[in-house]
C-alpha cells in the first residue's frame, strides 16, 4: 500500500485543546481518527482521549485486513462510547464528559468510514469534494431540508449544537457508517474537527491539497488558516489526512 499520512492539532484561541487525533498503520491497513471533546462539558479532553484510545485499541487488536470493515466500525464506536460513558459514571448525566468522533479505514484500495457528531470526513479528488459526512446536528438538518443555506449555517446561533455524541447515557449513540468508497491515485481522505471545517466552505476546504505540496504542509496550512480566519475566537483545530498513491 503506497500512501502518505499526516495529522495536526492546534489549540487556537482556547485555554485547552480538547481535540485528539491519531493515524495508525498495520498490515497494509490505515486507520485515521479524530475526536473533539464536547465544548462546555467537564472533562472534554478526557472524553476525546478515551475515544481515540478505545478506537485505536480496537484497530490494533483486530485481525487485519478486516473481513467486515463496516461491522468493525459499528462495534468499535460502541466500545468507544462505553469508554467515554465510564469515565463520567460518577457524575450527574448532564455533567458527564462527551465527545464526537470520526474514523476512517483504508484497505485494498477502498475507504470505509463512520462518525458521530460533527467531526467530519471528506473524500477529496483533485482538491474537490467527492463526498463528505453529514453532521449529527440541528443546523445540518436545516440545510438538508433547504430551510437555511450553508453560508447561513455558519452563523446560525445553534451551529455548535450536536445531537449525537459519545458518552453521557449508557444507551448506544446514533452513528453514521458509510459505504465502501473506491479510491483513485491522488485521492485525499481528510478527517477534521469543526474548528477546521467551520472556517471553510466545502468548495474551499480542498484548496491546500491542490498545490502538490507535501501532505503534512497542506494539513498545517489548513489548520493554521482556520485559526487565522476565526481569530480571536478560534476553536481547537484538528485534522488527519491520507494521500492514496496506489
Amino acid at each position: 500500500m503506497l500512501s502518505q499520512h499526516a495529522y495536526l492539532s492546534l489549540i487556537g484561541d482556547r485555554d485547552e485543546n480538547q481535540d485528539r487525533a491519531t493515524v495508525l498503520v498495520a498490515d497494509g491497513v490505515s486507520c485515521l481518527i479524530v475526536s473533539d471533546g464536547m465544548g462546555g462539558h467537564a472533562g472534554g479532553a478526557l472524553a476525546a482521549a478515551a475515544a481515540v484510545d478505545s478506537l485505536s485499541q480496537s484497530f490494533l487488536h483486530a485481525r487485519l485486513p478486516l473481513m467486515d470493515p463496516l461491522g468493525f466500525l459499528h462495534l468499535a464506536i460502541g466500545q468507544a462510547h462505553q469508554a467515554v460513558v465510564e469515565i463520567g459514571h460518577t457524575v450527574p448525566i448532564a455533567e458527564r464528559p462527551r465527545a464526537t468522533c470520526a474514523i476512517c479505514l483504508v484497505q485494498n484500495g477502498a475507504a470505509y468510514w463512520a462518525h458521530v457528531g460533527d467531526s467530519r470526513i471528506y473524500h477529496l479528488r483533485q482538491g474537490k469534494v467527492v463526498t463528505r459526512t453529514r453532521d449529527h446536528s440541528h443546523v445540518e438538518d436545516l440545510v438538508r431540508k433547504g430551510r437555511i443555506t450553508p453560508v447561513e449555517a455558519r452563523r446560525h446561533p445553534l451551529r455548535n449544537f450536536v445531537e449525537c455524541c459519545l458518552g453521557g447515557s449508557q444507551e448506544l449513540t446514533e452513528m453514521t457508517i458509510g459505504r465502501r468508497s473506491p479510491l483513485e491515485r491522488g485521492d485525499i481522505l481528510l478527517l477534521c474537527s469543526d474548528g477546521v471545517w467551520g472556517a471553510f466552505d466545502d468548495e474551499d476546504i480542498g484548496h491546500p491539497f491542490r498545490s502538490g505540496a507535501p501532505l503534512d504542509e497542506a494539513v498545517k496550512w489548513l489548520c493554521q488558516s482556520a485559526v487565522t480566519a476565526t481569530a480571536p475566537y478560534s476553536d481547537n483545530t484538528t485534522a488527519a489526512a491520507m494521500l492514496w498513491l496506489d
